[in-house]
């Protein structure tokens, strides 16, 4: 049976403890922003934990804002459009490689930038790689343009800032396009069929296109600040452009839309449920063409924060070092600022809404989620050991204690003796019981996939890591072993790592010549360990990771901003140190 990622030591208490500092969040944004009003929500395992409002929906009625009130989301429609095209490629109504333009003819005769540049299509519109330039301001105002105006507009041409399939760029006449191609496969109005095929089956009754069906009482008002003073930016009109932003709806309706969309993690056996099946939803949330890879710091004592994301159809996809990997999509519009972002892997969303002209929303929401990262309670899923992992996990730990050439070759591929000869295999393993002893204690199997992952072994010399992979075949058998030693540190060599930590805290020009070996600039060794110390803070030795003991080790240290490794080396003949290096620990994708 494949593994399953799940959930273990969960305690979702721990994130309730952020919400009242969520609330002030928020509040704090409405009222020095400004903006008139801010709805927000937290869903969390498939509920709507936490929600609430801050200031008004309407200046002049001074109702104020709560969950249910309503606000236009803008581009966030953008994933309802992906949404409905998934459905119909689903269905078998279209590809997503066709060219766009036998869906819309219109687009037959469209100039392209170069001749040799290949027909757009609908990958390319949904992943904002067909070309087109980006048109916020523009297209903003188009919500209403009708649909003879939408079909002149492409017989006309459109303008191209470069060659389809070549680089990411935000279009809105793009996801225009595709609204039309919703219409012409479907057969009915793009709003129709998002409504029929994926509102009303999520359960989304507050969600709509059309701002006259909305109560007054509930509607929050768009602005803008002209002259100190608030501005009223009607809704603008729905149109042949709704599919780029045009939905209106609450935080308590987008909650279900967020929770959908979460339901569709981990890929697993249960029966399908909801309008569009959840590899399809999984789909759209993989990163199809890359966007931006960024770090900032906001101050340089603080870690630094990185960035890697991507657009899938119609959202961002990516990875950053505070929460992992996320989805997540904005909405701009007179009036209004909108702001979602998921971590499939811990389940969670958080939406933020806004009716101000492009607020800065989304800042807030990645702040809201920090505080809930401090409590210690956003935790991923994580993969449990496959059957075929355990099984070479217990086959390698008994061939340590006990081995057998024959035990060996059960668990292991054919090509595994030509990476090491099965003599030289046996001779390591032989030579680290020698060395190391007994296996006292091993610990549980940490997977890094269904293939792939880790296990220590105490003995009575030291500690060894032990690091597998697992062929593709049927059954799957061990193709690699990595054995990493790790002795204790004698008393000389713990001292040396004492000093080399203590010259992370502050440099001592005197005493570091007594430490390093002459071979050693001390100047180069000085910038590193004072970059090493406005990166991690203050740093204390850890786990003993690699080495003999004696003359080099890899070293963990624990700092204030994060881990790193440092491997110290020995010479024998001088006794001094004549290797240091820094490194971030293997299992980490970032450093601060």
């Amino acid at each position: 049976m494949f593994p399953i990622p799940i959930f273990t030591n969960l305690d979702r208490s721990k994130l309730r403890a952020a919400f009242p500092a969520v609330e002030a969040l928020f509040r704090t944004f409405a009222e020095t922003h400004p903006v008139p009003g801010v709805a927000y929500g937290i869903v969390v395992d498939g509920e709507l934990v936490f929600a609430g409002g801050a200031g008004v929906q309407n200046v002049s009625s001074q109702i104020p804002v709560t969950a249910d009130s309503v606000f236009r989301i803008a581009s966030m429609t953008k994933s309802f459009t992906a949404m409905a095209l998934m459905k119909l490629r689903d269905e078998g109504k279209f590809n997503l490689d066709d060219a766009a333009e036998k869906h819309v003819p219109e687009l037959a005769s469209l100039p392209y930038p170069t001749k040799d540049s290949a027909k757009i299509t609908v990958r390319q519109l949904l992943t904002m790689s067909a070309g087109f330039p980006q048109d916020d301001p523009w297209a903003d105002r188009q919500l209403e343009t009708s649909e003879d105006d939408l079909s002149s507009w492409m017989l006309s041409g459109i303008t191209f800032s470069n060659p389809p399939a070549v680089k990411y760029e935000y279009s809105n006449f793009g996801y225009g396009i595709l609204g039309r191609i919703v219409t012409n496969v479907a057969g009915v109005s793009y709003q129709q069929y998002v409504n029929d095929n994926i509102l009303k089956p999520l359960g989304m009754t507050s969600t709509t296109f059309d701002v006259n069906a909305v109560d007054p009482q509930r509607l929050a008002m768009g602005y803008r600040r002209q002259d100190g003073e608030w501005v009223e930016e009607p809704p603008l009109p729905d149109g042949a452009f709704a599919s780029i932003g045009g939905l209106f709806t609450t935080i308590t309706d987008f909650a279900k839309y967020m929770n959908y969309l979460l339901a569709a993690f981990p890929p697993r056996d249960e029966t399908e449920s909801g309008p569009v099946r959840r590899s399809s939803l999984r789909e759209m949330m993989q990163a199809q063409r890359q966007r931006i890879v960024a770090s900032s710091r906001a101050t340089p004592d603080v870690p630094a924060w990185f960035q890697s994301d991507g657009y899938g159809y119609g959202l961002a996809c990516g990875v950053d070092s505070l929460l992992g990997y996320s989805v997540s999509h904005g909405g701009g519009l007179p009036g209004y600022g909108t702001f979602y972002r998921l971590l499939p892997d811990c389940n969670v969303g958080i939406v933020a809404l806004g009716n101000i002209t492009y607020s800065s929303i989304s800042l807030r929401v990645q702040d809201a989620f920090a505080l809930l990262h401090q409590t210690g309670g956003l935790t991923a899923r994580t993969v449990p050991a496959s059957e075929a992992v355990l099984a070479v996990q217990k086959g390698v730990t008994e061939l340590y204690d006990t081995w057998s050439d024959e035990g060996i070759k059960a668990i292991s591929t054919d090509s595994f003796f030509q990476d090491m000869a099965l003599e030289r295999r046996r001779k390591q393993v032989q030579d680290l019981r020698a060395s190391y002893g007994k296996v006292l204690s091993s610990t549980a199997f940490e997977a890094e996939n269904n293939l792939r992952g880790r296990w220590w072994l105490t003995c009575e010399g030291g500690r060894i890591e032990a690091y597998i992979t697992m062929s593709p075949n049927v059954p799957p058998r061990m193709q690699t072993l990595q054995l990493i030693a790790a002795k204790p540190l004698d008393a000389g060599l713990a001292d040396f790592v004492r000093q080399l930590v203590a010259f992370i805290g502050g440099w001592n020009a005197e005493q570091a010549r007594d430490v390093f070996a002459t071979t050693l600039d001390r100047a180069v060794l000085q910038r590193q360990f004072e970059a090493v110390r406005m990166q991690y803070g203050k740093l204390q030795s850890g786990d003993v990771l690699e080495g003999d003991g004696t003359t080099q080790a890899r070293v963990r240290l624990t700092g204030e901003r994060g881990n790193v490794d440092m491997k110290v080396t020995v010479d024998k003949e001088t006794g001094r140190v004549s290797e240091v290096t820094f490194t971030r620990p293997r299992e980490t994708m970032f450093v601060p």
